[in-house]
């Protein structure tokens, strides 16, 4: 079995040191561009040179997420970006955009590309499409579950990345644009403004059957119950989401997962203190779920988007500014609690009273007073928000905590000859031999006891000695003080060689891609009969359509394209004409059109894609209208022809694409979803996806991007109702 990597969040140094000290083996962190975290603390150039030498001393890996999408006018910047973070040894950068992918792969073939989970692969032909293009592992898609990632791992060599633990988007990653397109801030541009996270109404057939509830607020994954499978499946590396939290949220969940794993890989058994879920719980939770991983449907968190604490006690008076409690857990002075009656209260608690005595703590049933200016409703619930005693344990571990890396030392002190000091870390070996040779003893002989001393003061390195072995003649002198500057020189070569270095190399780009003429066509998208019957066939170069049954009554018209599914676990049959919307499709289909869906936004995947035979592509829902003549210039510019483009200008963009059935309790296919402003989007629930329409209809000037060069705008007639 391969060694399973834990990997670690890092949104700041802090955090990164207290993943270190807490047992990871990797860390992923962002710096100030291109990361899909922008408002995490993040690093910056200087930091990020830091971050690597403090971590590679310690043999943990730093993975950098440059995850967004590349507009045109970014991508020297983004190239640059690249070019320093290799030139500093980071072990992997960590990439979204399949153009800057391929720009990457070729520019830098030695730096190490891992794919980002907001690639979207799902199936194990996106692997194979991403094995093509010289990718190291695969962030998988959180929906995609242990029995498909077992397959993945059985046919192929790719290294396999799987988040364990942390939040979850409703969404697919990489396929939600509901943020973007509603209020301005992308989550492929690292600025979510979680819409996810809102209340909101479900109406279906004019009835509202839920009301301003969490209806798309994710529960977060917790997985230490099924550590066992995951390391049996053979995935490579365990990734815990959290570059937005705390370090002592950091510290906590992967010293967790470190003691279950090591546990499990020592003993072949599961043990998991009931302590440390709870410690868990207090530290951060929206209550837990297996996720699609382990097929959980107990998926959302309807009642609260945040923080859900654990439960301390109920209220059982409340007079004269002091609410009483009975309690269920500790409470120490300076916990944050929240109290749940028909408006949420919460406060620190700056003092705790016990039979009028004023106390620091209290403990399990306990009845206590606290102060409270609000009038609290007698049995509601009281939720423990924030463990004082645990965050300032973690900040002293640490603090005060040390990770050692163990050493062997072999010293061999020989008559007449130099003093020979070997080292050895499992990987590095450092010889050093003194300049001064060992003497016959007149008065003072040296011992082994002596050299043992000398040896063992390691001071605050970060090394501990696992094995000495000591040669040395009888009745022999060698000053201490060389000793002593031997051990200092031979821990500073090995940190030395413990900063190792990935070989800088950087090569030419090339893409040859196939001219198109330059002209000027329609094409449209619809989903059922009735439709395609009222269409003016002759207006339409091409007729996109989104059901299989209709397909293959039309599979002989030239212009009759599939739309395919962008979920698809297995592809069983090969449609003659297909519209690609993810990156496995690429793998199975040597020619077609490409959807809005591979989120194209740069002239390096549009190049991309015309090499591999995609002869149309349309570009992105996000992309506007002077990044498309960007596109256009530095296309032309450099490839000297023209690409055949697409730009959908009307229609109800989807704006996510979820596995969570929001209507199964309702024997449904169609509803609304009712935003705080009123918005209703429509939903509908087929290939056991749920799919949101924007509640406004899109509506650009075909003119405008024929200006520009664009050959092709696309009429999107799915779920349009009119």
């Amino acid at each position: 079995m391969n060694k399973i990597e834990l990997l670690a969040p890092a949104g700041n140094m802090e955090s990164l040191k207290a993943a270190i000290m807490a047992g990871c083996d990797a860390v992923y962190l962002g710096g100030h561009i291109f990361g899909a975290r922008s408002f995490a603390g993040n690093f910056s150039h200087e930091e990020i040179i830091e971050a690597v030498k403090y971590a590679h001393l310690y043999n943990v890996k730093i993975y950098v997420t440059v995850n967004t999408l590349i507009y045109e006018n970014e991508v020297d910047t983004f190239i640059n970006y690249i070019d320093f973070l290799h030139r500093n040894n980071v072990d992997a950068v960590i990439i979204q955009d399949i153009g800057m992918m391929d720009l990457v792969r070729q520019t830098y073939p030695n730096l190490e590309i891992h794919a980002s989970t907001q690639m979207h692969i799902h199936n194990i032909d996106g692997i194979r499409m991403l094995q093509k293009l010289g990718v190291k592992r695969a962030v998988i898609a959180r929906e995609t579950s242990i029995e498909v990632i077992k397959e993945i791992k059985k046919e192929t060599k790719m290294d396999l990345e799987v988040f364990i633990h942390g939040a979850l988007c409703f969404s697919y990653s990489g396929q939600c644009l509901i943020s973007s397109l509603v209020g301005g801030r992308s989550g492929n541009r690292g600025t979510c403004a979680q819409v996810c996270r809102k209340k909101y109404s479900l109406k279906i057939d004019d009835n509202v059957v839920e009301k301003d509830k969490y209806l798309l607020s994710m529960k977060d994954l917790n997985t230490l119950n099924h550590i066992s499978s995951l390391i049996e499946s053979g995935v490579d590396s365990f990734k815990i989401e959290g570059r937005m939290k705390r370090p002592e949220y950091v510290y906590l969940v992967v010293s967790i997962y470190r003691k279950v794993i090591d546990s499990y890989l020592k003993d072949k058994k599961l043990n998991i203190d009931k302590e440390l879920i709870k410690q868990l719980k207090v530290m951060f939770n929206r209550e837990f779920t297996s996720g699609f991983l382990f097929n959980d449907q107990d998926l959302i968190n309807t009642y609260r988007p945040n923080h859900m604490g654990i439960l301390l006690g109920n209220v059982i008076s409340n007079l004269n500014e002091q609410v009483k409690i009975k309690l269920c857990e500790d409470l120490t002075v300076n916990d944050g609690i929240r109290i749940i009656g028909d408006e949420d209260y919460g406060f620190i608690v700056n003092k705790i009273y016990i039979d009028n005595k004023e106390v620091k703590r209290a403990q399990k049933g306990d009845i206590v007073e606290i102060p409270s200016s609000k009038k609290l409703k007698v049995g509601s619930k009281v939720i423990k928000s924030t463990d004082s005693l645990l965050l300032k344990q973690i900040n002293h571990l640490i603090k005060t905590g040390k990770r050692f890396v163990n050493i062997n030392m072999n010293i061999q002190i020989k008559q007449n000859e130099p003093a020979l000091l070997i080292v050895e870390d499992g990987i590095n070996r450092v010889e050093l031999s003194s300049k001064q040779t060992v003497e016959r003893a007149t008065k003072h002989v040296l011992t082994n006891d002596q050299i043992l001393k000398q040896m063992n003061r390691l001071g605050d390195s970060i090394y501990k000695i696992d094995k000495i072995t000591i040669d040395i003649d009888g009745n022999v002198f060698f000053p201490i003080s060389v000793l002593n500057e031997m051990r200092r020189q031979t821990v500073q070569l090995l940190n030395e060689k413990r900063q190792y270095e990935t070989p800088y190399l950087k090569s030419n780009y090339m893409r040859n891609v196939p001219s198109f003429t330059k002209e000027t066509y329609k094409t449209v998208m619809i989903d059922n009969k009735k439709q395609y019957e009222k269409l003016d066939k002759k207006e339409y170069r091409y007729i996109y359509i989104n059901n299989y049954e209709l397909y293959k009554e039309l599979v002989n018209e030239e212009k009759v394209f599939y739309i395919l599914p962008r979920v698809i676990e297995n592809y069983k049959t090969i449609e003659k004409r297909a519209l690609i919307g993810e990156l496995g499709a690429l793998n199975v289909y040597d020619q077609g059109h490409s959807a809005t869906s591979l989120n194209v936004v740069n002239s390096f995947t549009v190049a991309f894609l015309h090499s591999l035979g995609i002869s149309n592509i349309m570009l992105s829902y996000e992309i506007k209208e002077n990044q498309v003549n960007d596109l256009m210039k530095a296309y032309h510019d450099r490839y000297k022809v023209y690409p055949n483009l697409t730009v959908v200008i009307y229609g109800y963009e989807e704006v996510m694409i979820s596995k969570c059935n929001l209507l199964s309790n309702y024997q449904m296919n169609e509803g609304y979803l009712i935003d705080e402003f009123d918005n209703e989007y429509q939903i509908e629930y087929n290939n056991n996806n749920t799919i949101i329409y924007n509640f406004r209809k899109r509506n650009l000037i075909a003119s405008t991007y024929y200006e520009m060069g664009i050959n092709g705008v696309c009429y999107n007639l799915i779920n349009d109702k009119s």
